[in-house]
């Protein structure tokens, strides 16, 4: 089946909606500053722009339990209080607006899986936080949850591979499946003992039946793109390994140098490799499905350059 465009790109007022305010590192400023760079280099011509999709219980529901999405509902309409101990505050609309993350990442994956796409790109997601039964570290749907359990229910799927190279470890995903054999995880992400949430360190396997699928990198504060490449060659044996039938990449930009929260001095170089090669990867075993999520970045120029250069190779 041919696709309809190789790339789809989902931009819009609903999916920038998600954001914790004016002047906060995850605020609803941060597609714009994306979608103008973009833009200006002439990458919006090369893709189809897609309006976000909002999500029902039923995809959320996968991952997340019934509770703690009847807490998002309330919080949403108060606008009031914290959905954890201080990371990630309310917001009125903030319902919606997550289930709009959510909701965009998984019809991305169903048109893929139908062929009508063979590369997606969602910019405000990668939310890899939270857990199943809270928010955590500005996230309060964890939108890669959610598609993994949505590409294993819905389109019967036994192997999703999930590669992040956000700074910070991508823990409400690794230990949510980290006993799951359908799902290979690789992370490269700055060392636990020096940046939230603490975790992710190289010992951390996987359990049981999914012992060896799970891939842990931690780099020292200050590592560069040298010390990414370096580690980048272990993700590629992985995924060789795991021969994955649909790649999920969280491509955090606050491993960018420069970002005002973390201590990588990754350039946005890293980013491009990552996405050139997980698109060849993707060619090889997955028949083409990638899938890209934007997640963290909190200095705009930074992440503007970041996703651009993973949307350049993904379009190429």
């Amino acid at each position: 089946m041919k696709a309809d465009s190789d790339v789809i790109l989902y931009l819009g007022k609903s999916l920038a909606a998600y954001g914790f305010g004016r002047g906060h590192p995850f605020g609803p400023d941060r597609m714009d500053a994306f979608a103008r760079e973009a833009k200006r280099r002439g990458l919006l011509r090369r893709v189809r722009v897609l309006s976000p999709v909002m999500g029902d219980e039923s995809q959320i529901g996968r991952f997340h339990s019934r509770a703690y999405i009847e807490l998002v509902r309330a919080l949403s309409c108060s606008g009031e209080g914290y959905l954890d101990a201080g990371d990630t505050p309310a917001f009125k609309g903030m319902f919606e607006a997550a289930a709009t993350v959510a909701g965009s990442v998984c019809d991305a994956a169903d048109r893929l899986m139908a062929g009508k796409a063979y590369r997606a790109m969602v910019p405000i997601a990668g939310l890899h936080h939270a857990r199943r039964d809270a928010a955590a570290g500005f996230c309060v749907f964890n939108d890669c949850g959610i598609v993994i359990e949505h590409l294993k229910a819905v389109h019967g799927l036994r192997c999703i591979a999930y590669v992040d190279i956000d700074a910070h470890h991508g823990d409400g995903v690794f230990y949510a499946f980290e006993d799951d054999p359908c799902v290979w995880i690789a992370d490269i992400h700055e060392d636990g003992r020096f940046l939230y949430p603490g975790t992710g360190f190289a010992h951390e396997r996987g359990r049981g039946q999914a012992e060896g699928h799970m891939l842990n990198l931690p780099l020292a504060p200050g590592a560069d793109d040298e010390d990414f490449m370096r580690v980048w060659a272990e993700v590629e044996h992985h995924l060789n390994d795991a021969r994955p039938q649909f790649i999920i990449f969280q491509c955090g930009a606050d491993s960018i140098a420069g970002d005002p929260i973390t201590h990588l001095r990754f350039s946005p170089r890293a980013h491009a490799h990552a996405a050139s090669r997980l698109r060849a990867l993707a060619e090889r075993y997955a028949k083409g499905r990638l899938l890209v999520l934007g997640g963290g970045g909190y200095n705009r120029s930074n992440l503007a350059a970041a996703w651009c250069a993973v949307l350049e190779q993904i379009c190429d």
